[in-house]
């Protein structure tokens, strides 16, 4: 996800409190069962602590607690502290390690109560002991759970035990510009640029038009890696022996077929000059995004004025639009985890109902802020609504988002995903840029990947 921290410049951590109430050890929760919305009394007998720390990488989560939980924070009695740590060079996790690891130590105000986690490392901790069971020791029921995607549910469930729980799905979709689709394609009708782009041929077939107009199909190497990554036919590893999957291969051969031939511009997931193909003077096609993408980023990039009012005339925004490209795939997502030796375990559990489970809530965050939130429900209502996104032209992109959940398959994920996810693509970038042959380049793969993981083997 996400790879959000990148609107966020926080480079150190950043320590804020806010939100100090005084409750009682007695409070309510919304909750929405068929008929409407109730409020119900939860009661505890545990003591709690009177500071809440909750780490994460940016302030993305806070932004959420602050619009739609805040109120918590009184009823509890406690104070709300955000240890937020940005995740270059894995700084976060280290962060989080360290504070986990002396947890069993650590004075009551200074111990982890709450951490986020992204789907492509979420195993380390949801196999650990830091970890606690949102059912078992949390205390959120399977009713309480029932309307979220599944697959969210199996990303951070172990020998059937879930550990964590999140207020987004993050299905994918591939997002394009309205008036470079007008020139070339001759229509920017969603449906239609669908029908172009419904498999990988026909994508490469739309990339040549775009290049003999004088356009780009995808900006860099990395655009559409997760489209070929999450369709692999089994796990990056086998036993201890990495697997590289035919998929993953095939993404090797477009990319490596779309540089030499001039589709794309070289560019990498993130930098500058990525970023900058997203906005007014981008001359790129598209790019693949998952539901956060599109209002976190790519709404931010197609701005000429970033300070200036999100509408029609600022840049490009209203030029895009979206479809589900040529295969369903997801990116990314973001998951809260109850820290094993927190004192504030009430909290915690009205906190995660609040903004995962309560579809109220869901929907408003949804209509707020444009993102996808983790309730089937809700999703369903705006998909079937009126609802319409101006920075997409108009488009209703729920409705595709709530098509493209239900194609997740999270059957081969594995331990490993983020650390031989970036290695592969690291050492392909060579191979694109001409400097190594594809042997060499997989060789380089190998090394990296078992000096990262000693465990494994070629």
């Amino acid at each position: 996800m996400k790879k959000k921290l990148l609107s966020v410049l926080l480079t150190t951590v950043l320590v804020t409190t806010m939100f100090t109430g005084c409750g009682n050890s007695k409070t309510s929760s919304d909750k929405t069962k068929a008929g409407g919305t109730v409020k119900t009394e939860s009661t505890s007998d545990t003591k709690e602590g009177k500071k809440v720390n909750i780490y994460c990488w940016n302030d993305e989560f806070k932004s959420r607690y602050e619009a739609y939980a805040k109120d918590l924070a009184e009823k509890h009695g406690v104070e709300v502290n955000f240890v937020i740590v940005a995740n270059e060079n894995n700084a976060y996790q280290n962060n989080l390690d360290t504070a986990l690891q002396a947890q069993e130590s650590a004075a009551a105000d200074d111990k982890v109560d709450l951490f986020l986690v992204e789907a492509d490392y979420a195993s380390k901790y949801t196999k650990s002991e830091y970890a606690l069971d949102v059912v078992g020791d949390v205390g959120l029921t399977k009713e309480d759970l029932a309307g979220q995607y599944q697959y969210t549910k199996d990303i951070v469930t172990v020998d059937g035990v879930q550990k964590g729980t999140t207020w987004q799905a993050t299905p994918g979709l591939f997002a394009y510009r309205r008036s470079i689709a007008k020139k070339v394609l001759g229509t920017d009708d969603p449906t239609q640029v669908q029908a172009a782009l419904s498999d990988w041929s026909k994508f490469d077939g739309v990339a040549t038009k775009m290049k003999d107009a004088g356009f780009k199909m995808l900006s860099g190497y990395d655009d559409s890696y997760r489209a070929f990554s999450n369709n692999v036919s089994k796990p990056w590893v086998d036993g201890t022996k990495i697997v590289v999957d035919d998929n993953i291969m095939n993404w090797v051969k477009q990319t490596k077929d779309y540089t030499d031939k001039g589709y794309n511009n070289k560019t990498t997931l993130w930098a500058p000059e990525w970023s900058a193909d997203q906005g007014p003077d981008g001359k790129v096609f598209g790019f693949f995004y998952s539901t956060w993408g599109i209002n976190f980023t790519l709404l931010g990039n197609s701005l000429s004025d970033a300070k200036g009012k999100q509408e029609v005339g600022n840049g490009i925004y209203g030029d895009y639009a979206v479809c589900e490209g040529p295969q369903a795939y997801y990116w990314g997502g973001t998951w809260l985890c109850a820290a094993k030796g927190s004192d504030n375990l009430p909290f915690i559990k009205d906190l995660m109902y609040r903004l995962t489970c309560d579809s109220k809530t869901m929907k408003q965050i949804t209509l707020d802020t444009q993102d996808y939130t983790n309730n089937q429900a809700a999703m369903e209502e705006i998909a079937k609504s009126d609802y319409k996104s101006d920075f997409l032209g108009g488009q209703n992109h729920i409705a595709l988002f709530a098509e493209a959940a239900k194609k997740i398959d999270m059957s081969n994920i594995s331990d490993y995903d983020q650390g031989l996810n970036e290695a592969f693509q690291q050492s392909m970038h060579e191979y694109f840029e001409g400097n190594v042959d594809e042997k060499t380049a997989l060789d380089n793969f190998y090394t990296s990947a078992m000096e990262k993981y000693p465990e494994l083997t070629k």
